[in-house]
C-alpha cells in the first residue's frame, strides 16, 4: 500500500487535537514527522488518507485508538543524566535539607521512557540510603510508560551514567538480553509509574520536594505553559523545588516561584 503525503488540511486537524487533549503546540515544520508516526495506523484500519484516520478517531467508543494517536503523536526523547548540573544541586544542596520523619519525594512530570526518574532514584538511593524517599514518574503516553516500568534499556544508554551508579543499580544483559541492561529491580519498586495529562486537572498525589518539567514546555504555547506551571507549583512542598530545561524560560509564568540557579525554580 503506498501511502499517501499528509495534507495541510489533515495536519491542521491532528494538530488541532493534539493541542486539545495535550497542550501541545505542533509546528508546521512537525506534518512530514506527524504524517511518518500516523503512516502505520493508515495500514492497521486499511483507510486511503489520513483524513479517514482523523474521522475513526472522531466516531465513539474509539478510546483506545485515540490513546495509540497520542503516544505517537508526543514527542519522547530523553537520556540518562541528561542536563546533569540539576542532578548535582539535587546532590549537594537539596538532600541536605530533608525534613526528618517524612520520606523525601520527588515527580518526573514527562519521564518518557524512564531515564529521567531512574536517574534521580539512583541519586535519591545513594545519598538517602535506608532513608524513606519516593519517585512518581508520570506521562500522556502509555506507550512509554510501558517501556519505562522495565527498567530495560539498549547498552549504549549506560555511557552517561557514573560508573559507581552503573555498577551499583544496573544489571548487564546476558544471553537473550545481551546488548543491554536494566535498572536494579530494588530500585524499580521504589518508583510509581502513573499516566497523567499535564492539560488536565491534577489527581490527588500530594505535595513533593522536587518536580521536574524539563524540556516540555517548549511544546506548549504561552496560556497552556501559565496553567501548567500553576497546577504543579501547587504541588509542591514551601521551599520546594521545580526544575525545568535549559533551553526553556518561566519569564511572566513563574507565579511565586523564584529563580535560584538556571533552570530552577523555589517554591518560598
Amino acid at each position: 500500500m503506498n501511502m499517501p503525503a499528509i495534507s495541510d488540511k489533515e495536519f491542521t486537524q491532528f494538530q488541532q487535537m493534539i493541542y486539545n487533549i495535550a497542550g501541545i503546540s505542533m509546528a508546521p515544520s512537525k506534518k512530514m514527522l506527524i504524517g511518518s508516526r500516523l503512516a502505520k495506523r493508515l495500514v492497521h484500519h486499511g483507510v486511503q488518507s489520513y483524513g479517514d484516520y482523523f474521522h475513526i478517531l472522531q466516531q465513539g467508543g474509539t478510546q483506545g485508538e485515540m490513546q495509540v494517536a497520542v503516544d505517537l503523536l508526543t514527542t519522547n526523547e530523553t537520556f540518562f543524566f541528561r542536563e546533569e548540573k540539576h542532578f548535582e544541586f539535587l546532590r549537594n544542596e537539596l538532600l541536605k535539607i530533608r525534613m526528618p520523619g517524612r520520606p523525601y519525594r520527588i515527580w518526573s512530570a514527562a519521564c518518557s521512557y524512564g531515564q529521567e526518574p531512574y536517574t534521580a532514584a539512583m541519586v535519591l538511593a545513594d545519598v538517602l540510603g535506608d532513608a524513606p524517599w519516593e519517585v512518581l514518574a508520570s506521562d500522556i503516553s502509555t506507550r512509554v510508560l510501558d517501556r519505562a516500568r522495565t527498567g530495560l534499556y539498549a547498552l549504549e544508554q549506560a555511557e552517561r551514567i557514573p560508573k559507581h551508579y552503573l555498577s551499583r543499580y544496573c544489571l548487564k544483559g546476558v544471553g537473550k538480553h545481551d546488548g543491554t541492561f536494566m535498572v536494579e529491580p530494588r530500585l524499580q519498586k521504589r518508583i510509581m509509574f502513573s499516566q497523567i495529562n499535564l492539560n488536565q486537572q491534577l489527581p490527588s498525589t500530594g505535595e513533593f520536594d522536587v518536580i521536574f518539567l524539563r524540556n516540555v514546555m517548549i511544546y506548549f504555547d504561552k496560556d497552556t505553559k501559565r496553567e501548567v506551571v500553576a497546577r504543579l507549583s501547587a504541588k509542591l512542598r514551601k521551599g520546594g523545588y521545580l526544575f525545568i530545561g535549559h533551553s526553556e524560560s518561566l519569564n511572566g509564568f513563574a507565579g511565586d516561584l523564584q529563580a535560584v540557579r538556571p533552570a530552577i525554580y523555589r517554591k518560598p
